[in-house]
């Protein structure tokens, strides 16, 4: 079934020039708390990504045309990754400041649908449901989002949709052509299997999938045959075909479920492990979803912790977060998923910025504005309270950032994972944000670049950067 923003003006050039030269001497202890972002590069990819006429589209729309050469074998699938910005339907004009301020709403939409589904959010929402439910509705061809109370999908990875790829029939898959389509009845394990079902007149299994921000599907769950390109595919997968799709698809036919529970695809597929590589999402470049892969020599190995309430998301043992080098104090139970399943850290290829419980926010934030009282600084955009001005700046030194996991492993972010445009003109922000409630959730910004890779036997997250 299917299942990655910000704003900144100048330094004096005395004082860049002082961030440029610096003494041999202090080189070697700098590299551990600053490093350069290369604010022209970031810009330039910002301001390339706006333009109606790019290359980049006409080069975007020939890979979309040969997104078959995705490969499959009986040991493992792979996959191309496009950013959404590739894809021409998501041109915005020259206003970059209005493409950010989309991406956050879509991202916004994201994150309330995971709180939603977390059991901090359930214990103050509670309310009766029943598995299965005779809707007078069920075989109406159109049906309204209010007539189911949440998403169905058990799973699925419902996202705001940032990394498109292509799989099986485009655009429109008519199931009455497909000698391997059939319907699943509402007495089948897979049809169990969600969280809320509701049965046609024929016995036949109806799903919705809905979203925080109104956008919704509606239709028959079913099994088929899904093509990975020319060369293989994978029968008997569980799919949602929907008859009514409304809302931020963007053009999109659906969504790939990536999560922990029984019908999302990794599971469905009996993987072993998966991984995929994000871009940036001003590039128009691709890279690849890849299933039963070893993961790169050189990853750094996080544990990957199971929720047992909670079997969608799938979670990393992060025990604590450096700025600058120097570990920061936030006590590691606010990482921790507690007895109650409340808590813990998400990895989240749907999720676009990093989300922190208020009081780790605040200390990640303060030491961060700490150490860059020499950039300017800038108003603030939408979630994110701190942003700088570098409109004409080239290079700038920024502090390190760095996350902590059990084993005394550590991943360091690129500057551009943690300090990006939010605007064409110079205006930069912290891409990380404050949530009320857990959990905390580790956004595609932070894992851009990084090959994620998840061994679903041996229970461990390998982060390997630079291996798009």
């Amino acid at each position: 079934m299917a299942q990655p923003r910000i704003t900144a003006l100048s330094l004096a050039r005395l004082t860049l020039s002082l961030l440029l030269i610096t003494s041999s001497s202090s080189q070697h202890h700098d590299e551990h708390r600053f490093q350069v972002l290369d604010v022209s590069a970031s810009l330039q990819q910002a301001r390339q990504v706006l333009s109606p006429i790019l290359a980049q589209t006409s080069a975007s729309l020939q890979e979309l045309q040969h997104l078959n050469s995705s490969s499959y074998s009986a040991d493992s699938l792979s996959l191309t990754l496009h950013p959404r910005s590739a894809l021409p339907f998501d041109r915005h004009s020259n206003n970059y400041t209005h493409l950010t301020l989309s991406r956050l709403a879509r991202d916004g939409a994201r994150v309330r649908w995971i709180q939603s589904h977390h059991p901090h959010w359930r214990s103050r929402h509670s309310h009766a449901r029943s598995r299965h439910s005779r809707a007078p509705w069920a075989d109406k061809a159109v049906q309204q989002p209010e007539q189911f109370e949440s998403p169905l999908i058990s799973g699925i990875e419902l996202g705001s949709g940032e990394y498109f790829a292509r799989i099986g029939a485009d655009p429109i898959f008519a199931a009455s052509a497909s000698s391997t389509y059939k319907s699943l009845t509402c007495k089948t394990e897979q049809c169990e299997s969600l969280d809320i079902s509701a049965c046609s007149r024929m016995g036949n299994c109806i799903y919705q999938v809905s979203y925080g921000d109104g956008s919704y599907t509606v239709g028959n769950f079913a099994t088929e045959t899904i093509t990975f390109g020319a060369s293989g595919s994978v029968p008997n997968v569980a799919i949602g075909c929907g008859h009514d799709n409304e809302g931020l698809f963007s053009g999109a036919a659906g969504l790939i479920g990536l999560g922990g529970g029984n019908l999302s695809l990794p599971s469905q597929m009996r993987a072993t492990s998966f991984s995929y590589c994000l871009v940036n999402r001003d590039s128009s470049s691709s890279s690849t979803l890849d299933f039963n892969t070893a993961p790169p020599a050189d990853s750094v190995l996080a544990t990957l912790l199971r929720n047992p309430l909670l079997k969608t998301f799938r979670y990393v043992d992060l025990t604590g977060i450096s700025v600058g080098g120097r570990a920061l104090p936030i006590p590691s139970s606010l990482f921790a998923i507690g007895s109650d399943g409340k808590g813990g850290v998400i990895v989240d290829s749907g999720t676009s910025v990093t989300r922190l419980q208020t009081e780790v926010y605040s200390i990640v934030r303060d030491a961060f504005k700490s150490m860059t009282q020499n950039l300017p600084p800038a108003g603030r955009l939408s979630l994110f309270d701190t942003c700088y001005n570098l409109a004409g700046m080239t290079r700038v030194k920024v502090p390190t950032v760095s996350f902590q996991f059990s084993g005394g492993k550590t991943l360091s972010l690129p500057p551009n994972n943690y300090l990006i445009p939010v605007d064409n003109e110079g205006k930069f922000c912290f891409a990380f944000a404050a949530t009320s409630g857990p959990p905390s959730i580790m956004g595609n910004v932070q894992q851009q670049g990084t090959r994620v890779s998840f061994d679903l036997v041996n229970n461990y997250i390998g982060f390997s950067p630079n291996k798009c």
